[in-house]
């Protein structure tokens, strides 16, 4: 056993001294295990030590607390946003298979630094559920849910700390781009019934996200096809492909549930109207969905 443990030690250094000297002094970059606790601590709050200390309590009221948290997360999203795009996407970037810069010039470390500020910002990010959690709306933590706030993060600590910015970071300026739409919808929403009109456009909440994933999943093949290529992560842009396309296959799995499949109900038994997928929740006005199907209330 001991010498199993001493082989993985020195296959972690091994593999450590890879890493991107210029994240080291970043929080959270030292080592996985801080980040991989929190997530840990996160599954299972929302799983079963949330549920159990909520069990006796009534749902707090967060609606003030949700209207200053979409709407900062909509600031943070677009700063985000405009720091990727002026590090590299629209500084000399190509849009295609462009590698890390690994210098220290002033852009290359500006896309350092909003790399890490991305994968910060899904560790913030982890608050969704603990409000549903509070809330006591445990149908919208599904499996997608959970699986899309707890790997990401951790995925992208990788990326952070090997091969912040170049090609793998398309799919992060992209997430934070929807999450400015996201977010702001909840925001709206957070604010109460007199907001209400302004939310026509949540039925294509759906439809953005399948977007977002096409976009992701065209824009990493190009490694695959490019002879000239150079960045110098294959393994990121494997993951992102195969996350991309599962997140899409999904995603589509519950607009054929609650958009193709729903219209051919029988009248009287109609799903909700109002209705979406977002980061792996289901959201229905008039109804609670569960693994993409809508149970009426």
């Amino acid at each position: 056993m001991e010498e199993w443990v001493t082989r993985g030690v020195q296959m972690y250094q091994d593999l450590i001294k890879g890493a991107d000297p210029r994240v080291y002094n970043y929080p959270l970059m030292q080592s996985p295990l801080l980040p991989t606790s929190i997530l840990l601590a996160y599954v299972s709050f929302v799983l079963y030590l949330g549920p159990w200390l909520m069990s006796s309590r009534k749902p707090f009221d967060l609606k003030p607390l949700m209207v200053l948290y979409n709407f900062s997360m909509v600031a943070l999203s677009s700063y985000i946003v405009y720091e990727f795009l002026m590090s590299g996407w629209l500084t000399g970037y190509t849009w295609q298979c462009d590698p890390v810069d690994v210098s220290h010039s002033p852009m290359a470390l500006r896309m350092v630094r909003v790399s890490w500020l991305f994968l910060f910002s899904k560790f913030f990010e982890l608050l969704d559920t603990v409000f549903f959690v509070l809330r006591k709306k445990y149908s919208q933590i599904t499996f997608l849910h959970i699986f899309h706030h707890s790997v990401l993060p951790w995925s992208w600590w990788w990326g952070v700390k090997f091969g912040p910015g170049g090609m793998g970071s398309f799919h992060a300026m992209i997430n934070s781009l929807v999450h400015v739409i996201m977010y702001f919808y909840y925001g709206l929403s957070a604010a109460g019934p007199r907001f209400q009109r302004y939310l026509w456009w949540k039925k294509h909440m759906t439809a953005i996200q399948l977007v977002q994933f096409v976009l992701i999943s065209v824009h990493v093949s190009q490694y695959y096809f490019m002879s000239s290529c150079k960045y110098q992560f294959p393994i990121f842009i494997h993951l992102i492909w195969i996350y991309g396309t599962v997140f899409f296959i999904l995603f589509s799995n519950f607009w054929y549930q609650a958009y193709t499949k729903g219209r051919r109900l029988p009248k009287g038994k109609e799903q909700p109207q109002s209705q979406h997928v977002s980061n792996g929740s289901i959201y229905a006005e008039n109804g609670v969905a569960s693994n993409g199907k809508v149970k009426a209330n």
